[in-house]
């Protein structure tokens, strides 16, 4: 099953498809634009909460090319403006006011009427403030070839430079691809997600992605256009909605009982590395599993029963240095054919001894598996048979390539591939997925303790689809992460305070 997802198009795509989707007719584009501009300033006044909110008197600078996304950002600024009636803009129109095509003139002429005496034109650079609120970015659209010439590098350059508290880029930075690039907080995607900013070489200038779903991929299917067929050198990319949580927001079924809702088995801990096998099956409980069965160091499980009552905890025999010994073999064995997915390496260590345990379960699982932490090891993620989710930080991806060959790497080890980063990735065989959810909130111990927890819940729940109980939880673990960091910030919380964000998470996902 394909997650509910849309293409990622490589800009010459893109223009072809809204080409077909338009047909040139501005009484379309017209409202595609109020919608973009109207989607891009609530994203921005949503994830300007991590900063503490946009201040009722901001100032805002504006930086309009000729195209749609110079009036996509032109609209949002006066959408701001309307929201906060102290606010100001200033804008600098980079190509002047007459070479503004239809569209963006009528957005620009919109924009002062609705806020008089609040916009300002910046003929010269010079004129610039010494520093803004806001920067939103749309000097060049999705159409852009690089290099830009010396005046728009000029501006760029001094941009950068300035104090600004956040910097958007509407669509793509502008000028990306080249040496004088906007360096954007957020790149705001209006429509469709492009190639190039979930290329990992823009990183440091893309910012962080969010997807604005403008409906383009939604229209009846006799007026979508249609997409050119992705190839084995050049497979389609898709990013994930929101929707792939549409079926944990509805009713359970009255008669649904707790094993309904999947038995997932948690194995791991140490007495190294204590906390991150808890908080699994913390977040586990919080992500909706039925039962919870947790396999720990037997010195530990006292203490867990005492924390979360409602895993059941089962001691497990330890080494003499506090890892899983190879004598409690037989525990697993005993409850592993009522569990519908099993959780392996949150805390685990890397005693040989222990590993060699965790190889021995992988090899023989009859369930689909988790793993993750130090059970990401070569040998491990490529036994046995079991379907599989992989959940490696970038470090830890490279241990399990050992220097193959990605492609030779997911054909032998069948597994679907969480990537965590910046812009999460998820594979399976041919197929990619990017999750625009989440951000620096994240980069904390444990994150991804709890993030197993949920996707191993979710693949308790949909045992024979790895794919989207990888999604699902992805998504879900990212938007948590971003109402927690609106609630509190990015830096004053600790890890287990995503999951009393789980909950909304769902909500605001419809």
């Amino acid at each position: 099953m394909i997650p509910p997802s849309h293409p990622v198009l490589s800009c010459d795509e893109a223009r072809l498809f809204e080409e077909k989707l338009f047909a040139g007719n501005e009484a379309k584009e017209w409202p595609a634009m109020e919608r973009a501009g109207r989607a891009v300033a609530a994203a921005v006044l949503r994830d300007y909460e991590e900063i503490g909110g946009f201040p009722a008197d901001g100032r805002i600078l504006v930086l309009a090319g000729k195209g749609h996304n110079g009036g996509d950002a032109l609209l949002a600024a006066q959408a701001i403006l309307e929201k906060f009636p102290k606010a100001i803009a200033d804008v600098r129109l980079v190509f002047g006011e007459r070479i503004l095509r239809p569209l963006a003139a009528r957005a620009y002429r919109q924009l002062v009427h609705a806020a008089p005496g609040r916009v300002t034109v910046v003929g010269q650079v010079a004129d610039l403030a010494a520093a803004y609120d806001l920067s939103l970015d749309a000097i060049f659209g999705f159409q852009f070839r690089p290099p830009v010439d010396a005046t728009v590098a000029a501006l760029l350059a001094q941009v950068n430079a300035l104090p600004v508290r956040l910097r958007a880029a509407v669509d793509l930075p502008s000028g990306l691809g080249g040496e004088a690039v906007f360096r954007a907080d957020f790149t705001y995607a209006t429509g469709i997600v492009k190639t190039p900013v979930v290329d990992s070489s823009h990183a440091a200038v893309v910012g962080r992605l969010r997807y604005l779903d403008l409906g383009f991929f939604n229209v009846a299917e006799a007026r979508r256009p249609a997409l050119p067929a992705p190839t084995a050198t050049e497979p389609r990319l898709r990013v994930l909605t929101p929707q792939v949580l549409a079926p944990l927001r509805g009713l359970r079924a009255p008669e649904s009982d707790k094993r309904t809702y999947g038995h997932l088995l948690v194995l791991g801990g140490s007495r190294s590395y204590p906390g991150a096998v808890l908080m699994t099956a913390l977040a586990a409980l919080r992500s909706g599993a039925g039962l919870v069965t947790a396999f720990v160091p037997e010195s530990l499980a006292a203490a867990y029963a005492a924390k979360a009552p409602e895993v059941m905890w089962v001691g497990w025999p330890e080494t003499p240095d506090g890892g899983l010994a190879l004598e409690g073999r037989h525990l697993l064995q005993a409850l592993i054919g009522r569990a519908t997915a099993l959780v392996l390496g949150p805390g685990l260590g890397r005693e040989p001894e222990t590993l060699a345990l965790i190889k021995d379960i992988v090899t023989t699982s009859p369930v689909p598996l988790v793993i993750d932490a130090d059970a990401l090891q070569p040998d491990i993620v490529r036994a046995g048979k079991a379907p599989r989710v992989l959940t490696p930080h970038r470090g830890e991806f490279m241990r399990i390539l050992a220097g193959g060959d990605f492609r030779e790497f997911q054909k032998t080890s069948r597994a679907v591939v969480v990537l965590k980063g910046r812009l999460t990735g998820i594979t399976q065989d041919e197929k990619g997925y990017y999750s625009p959810f989440g951000g620096p909130v994240l980069a904390r111990g444990g994150s991804g303790d709890l993030l197993a927890g949920i996707i191993g819940t979710q693949l308790a729940q949909t045992p024979g689809e790895p794919l989207l109980a990888a999604s699902r939880g992805v998504v879900w673990h990212g938007m948590a992460a971003d109402l927690l960091a609106r609630a509190h910030g990015q830096v004053a919380v600790h890890t287990t305070q995503l999951l009393e964000f789980l909950a909304a998470a769902l909500r605001c996902a419809g």
